[in-house]
Formats: C-alpha cells, structure tokens, sequence
C-alpha cells in the first residue's frame, strides 16, 4: 500500500530572522524553528513546509511577501539550483560577521571552555574566481530545472558538462559560466564540451554506467600554470587521443594534461592512475617564495591566496622559535610543514596519505629544506611515545585534522608529550570544539581567528592558539 502524501502547511508571512548551518536561514512559526534555504535576514516569505518534525519545520520559498534590504542580487546565473554559492544573496560583510558567530557559538555551546574574543573573521582578498581547482561531471542528460518544466516549452534534455545536483549521484546541472575559478577553467569546459558532441562521443549515465566521458578535473596556480586531468569511461585510445590532443593545441596554457581510465561504478579516482599525456607531471604554486609541487592526486588549499593568509595565522601562533621542534600533524603534503622550518631547529610531519608524504619530501627538497622529517601513516598508529621519545618531545604542535577532527588516542598522546603551544586549524568548529575540551584541562585557548576560505559558502576555516596551563603560571 502506497504512503499517504503528508499535508504539510503553507505558512504565510514567515520572517526570517538569522542565518543558520548549512547555508540556510531560519525564522520561528508558533516558537518552531523553520529553515528556508536561500533566504536572508530580514526576508518576509511565504513559505511552503516540505519536512515537518517535533522541533523544526523545513520548506521552500513560493512567493516574497517583502525582501530584506540586505539581500543583494546573485551574480551567478546558476544560483540557487547548482547548490553551491548560497550565500550571493549576502552582503560579504554580513557573511563574515555570521561565520565569527558561528565559531563563537560552536566553541561556547560545545566545547564549554573558557574563551578570549573571537577575532573578526579574516575575509578573502578574492570573493569570485578564488578557487584554483575545480571537478566537473559529464551526463548524457541534463538536469531541468523547475521553471523550466513549469514554462511548458518543448524540454531539450541534452548531454551536461557541470555540477551534481545535491544528494543526486546521478543527476547534473550544465554549467555555462561558473564564478569560482579563473580562466581558461571555463573555455576548457565548454571547448571540451563542443568538441564531444561535434565528434559524438558519449556521455556517461550514471545508472546504466555507459558512456566515455565521465569528468574532467581542472587546476589553476597562482603561478599561471594549468593542469587538466580528463576521466574516461573506457580505454578507447584513438577518441582519448583525439580530445587530448585537441585541448593541448587549442590551450597552449595548459601544462600539464593527464588522463585517467574509470571502468569502476563510482567516479573516485583515488586509487587509479593518471596517466600523463603531454607537459609536465606537476604545476607549482608559490608562497612566500616557496614552491610546492602539485601532482594530479596533490591535496592543496583550493583558495592559494587565502591560503598564505591561513599559513600565516598558523605560523604566528606557534611563534616557533631557533633550537625548537615542531609537529606538524596531519600534515598533508607538508605545505605548513615547510612554511614553519626556517624559523626552527625541526618539523616533524606525519599523514595518512603516503603519496602527499612523498610530495612533502619533494617540497621540502625542492626548496632546499633539509630540516624536515615526514612519516606516513594512520595517526593513532604512528604517533605514540616511541615515536616521541625517537623524534624529540615537541615545543609546538600544529593540528590540522580532516573534519571529523583528532581522534582521542592521539589526544591523549599530545597531553603526554606536552608541548608548550598547540595550534589547532580546523575547517569544522563543531569537532575543533569537541577536541579543545579535551585538552582543556591541560591548556587555555588564547587566541581564536576564523579565517574564510570560501567566500558565499557556509563554510569557515578556524584557527586556535593553546598555551599550556603550567606555562601560563596556572
């Protein structure tokens, strides 16, 4: 038997009142909390309920009873459909002052730690055009969007280039111009794109997992090189050939060309090798006169200018010292790691991945860093009291976890060592707030500095300065 449709309310005249997680906003109907994507403070909307529980109501937008004057107009055409971005609508001051709420609120109502101010949150130089790495999706049918389907004109459901849906693996907005990468992000696109169909190549189904091509991957440096790593659903060598050979001549900015075959039924690539087909196997990015290799499978801040800026706040707060070792933990391909080692005696480095552990011994190299030591494996194997007893108790330590943060063994064996400073940067408040009550009891935060990453996004980068209790005449 069929379940009954749920009769969910229209609520007329809802006010919007405050921004909320995940890039939503929210409003109170009869002291219910009610989200309503893509709205801003100040918004007055009526409101069509499609989720309805105890404590929240979630729903849409069907008409703007009166907009806020905060909103600002998207610039993107794609807004509100491609499911990133969903904070055009918001001044960039206004973004920033509620990431610093954020991260006050997380770390209070989490953490339950005593706190100094929150700095204001350090914005990005760059609000458009900022990331330097993008991945894009083909599909042999384009998603339609609601008005669209609603206009009642004849529907062409052509092949896609662009972004998944959100929570749909197999569905994908074509993309005309996307505002987050730079050029030629966009004119590599569409030109392979052109050329696909022109010479009937396929595009892939990700229920019937047909077609040839499957992603694209593009990479732009601060340094002005380009890095194109293009995903085939099959070794078809001559229609392989043909594109690639076709981009290299049309992109002479293009310095590195891989390629990769996907026969698998995901699009993770993590575990299967590009192949390089014309250029280099790297592009360099530059950092206060460093330069750090970026391979195909690299892990690198995907806003480079920000990323100087997030460095610096790191480095600042551990204020290393000559004669000091440093832990750099979870430590990628070791890009703060390098960026600290001229003002110390040692940095240790240890990460899961041990291609990126491989890419911080080139780095480190490549630089003429010879103070360096990196070690690759599972953190809460690696880093025990052996190892600190054979690489030296730290002075300083920098975390920077994924987002599920530090797991508790490891916790336990920093609050051993007992270094004088920990610097913890987190892309997840929520977790860093969990782990800081952890070391409470050992050390006081004396700084916190959010820093944003991702202008017109939800998401907030955060970095903490601990000092030790003993050390601080506690």
């Amino acid at each position: 038997m069929a379940r009954k449709k749920a009769n969910y309310p229209l609520l007329e005249g809802l006010e919007i009142t405050t921004l909320a997680a995940e890039g939503k906003a929210m409003g109170r109907w009869n002291d219910v909390v009610v989200f309503v994507p893509m709205t801003v403070p100040g918004d007055v909307v009526d409101v069509q309920i499609r989720q309805k529980r105890r404590r929240f109501m979630e729903g849409y937008v069907v008409r703007y009873v009166r907009r806020s004057p905060l909103r600002e107009e998207p610039f993107c055409a794609h807004f509100g459909v491609c499911g990133g971005c969903k904070w055009q609508n918001l001044p960039y001051d206004e973004q920033l002052r509620f990431k610093r709420e954020q991260v006050r609120d997380q770390l209070a109502r989490i953490g339950k730690i005593e706190l100094p101010e929150v700095a204001p949150c350090l914005g990005s130089v760059r609000t458009q055009f900022y990331r330097n790495k993008l991945e894009f999706t083909f599909a042999d049918r384009r998603w339609l969007t609601q008005e669209e389907v609603a206009s009642g004109a004849p529907l062409d459901a052509a092949p896609a280039v662009g972004f998944h849906i959100p929570g749909m693996f197999d569905k994908v907005l074509d993309i005309d111009r996307c505002w987050l990468q730079p050029e030629p992000s966009n004119a590599i696109r569409l030109e392979a794109k052109r050329f696909c169909l022109d010479h009937g190549y396929t595009f892939h189904n990700a229920r019937a997992h047909t077609g040839l091509m499957r992603n694209m991957i593009v990479r732009t440096a601060s340094t002005g090189e380009v890095m194109v790593v293009v995903v085939f659903g099959a070794d078809d060598r001559p229609r392989i050939e043909a594109l690639l050979d076709h981009l290299a001549a049309r992109f002479p900015a293009i310095t590195s060309l891989f390629y990769v075959v996907n026969e698998k039924m995901n699009d993770s690539v993590g575990d299967l090798d590009p192949v390089l087909y014309r250029g280099k196997d790297h592009i360099l990015e530059e950092m206060e006169g460093l330069r750090f290799k970026v391979g195909p499978k690299s892990f690198y801040q995907t806003n480079s200018e920000q990323a100087y800026e997030l460095y610096k706040v790191a480095r600042s707060f551990a204020d290393p010292k000559p004669g000091e070792v440093l832990y750099d933990l979870y430590t990628g391909t070791g890009t703060i790691a390098n960026f600290c080692a001229a003002r110390c005696a040692r940095v240790v480095g240890i990460e899961y991945v041990p291609e990126a552990i491989e890419d911080a011994k080139i780095n480190s190299a490549l630089n003429g860093i010879d103070n360096t030591r990196f070690y690759a494996g599972d953190m809460k194997e690696v880093l025990d009291d052996a190892f600190v007893a054979a690489n030296g108790r730290p002075d300083v330590i920098i975390l920077d976890p994924p987002r599920a943060g530090v797991d508790e063994p490891v916790i336990d064996v920093i609050l051993r060592a007992a270094p004088e400073r920990i610097v913890y940067v987190s892309c997840n408040p929520a977790t860093q707030a969990r782990d800081l009550a952890l070391l409470d009891g050992a050390y006081r935060v004396e700084a916190v500095q959010p820093v944003d990453m991702f202008p017109h996004t939800h998401h907030v980068e955060n970095v903490v300065k601990l000092r030790r209790r003993a050390a601080a005449g506690q």
